[in-house]
């Protein structure tokens, strides 16, 4: 692995090729629960972007897309706990099928203010797919239909997830050093 941001990596824990096959599975078991309906996918940017855009080619049936932002984390390495709303959708969701797509779940309460959000607009329904659980760091119960991964408490970057906006390209999931964010 050259290159300096593959050195801050402590341990891989999925390779490429096992998040394409995990992300296939998750698109064909989604397929088989939507039969007949059209998924309105919810993205919340922008770590989510990477398995967004694997999941929809994994998906061979109509949906639809859109984009909401919340932040949660500032620089650090822990939710802050205070949410906010960063950018709205562009669409109405009431009456649709929506399918909110995250890139990982820890302590819960970003999703379950973003859950709250999209409720009080009427979709059809909602559900919840997510790149990365981790359970260990939950402050909330969130209903959670699709996993990827459960991963360990560990502060993890790659495949779109970051550390102060870096290490989102790489194609794996990895464990960041703790020496890297002084953790």
């Amino acid at each position: 692995m050259p290159g300096a941001m593959h050195d801050d990596i402590e341990q891989v824990l999925f390779t490429p090729e096992q998040i394409q096959t995990r992300v296939k599975e998750l698109g064909r078991q989604i397929m088989q629960d939507y039969d007949g309906r059209e998924p309105h996918l919810v993205t919340i940017v922008k770590g989510s972007i990477p398995f967004l855009a694997d999941l929809m080619r994994a998906m061979e049936i109509p949906l639809s897309l859109d984009l909401l932002g919340v932040a949660s984390y500032g620089a650090g390495t822990t939710s802050s706990g205070e949410v906010r709303l960063t950018k709205d959708l562009d669409d109405s969701i009431e009456g649709r099928h929506v399918l909110v797509v995250e890139d990982i779940i820890d302590t819960g309460l970003t999703l379950a203010y973003v859950l709250r959000n999209l409720r009080q607009r009427a979709p059809a329904s909602v559900r919840v797919v997510t790149f990365l659980d981790k359970p260990a760091g939950r402050a909330t119960t969130i209903p959670v239909d699709y996993i990827g991964f459960t991963i360990p408490d560990a502060f993890v970057i790659g495949y779109g997830l970051d550390w102060n906006q870096r290490y989102r390209n790489l194609p794996y999931v990895g464990i960041l050093k703790r020496d890297v964010y002084g953790g």
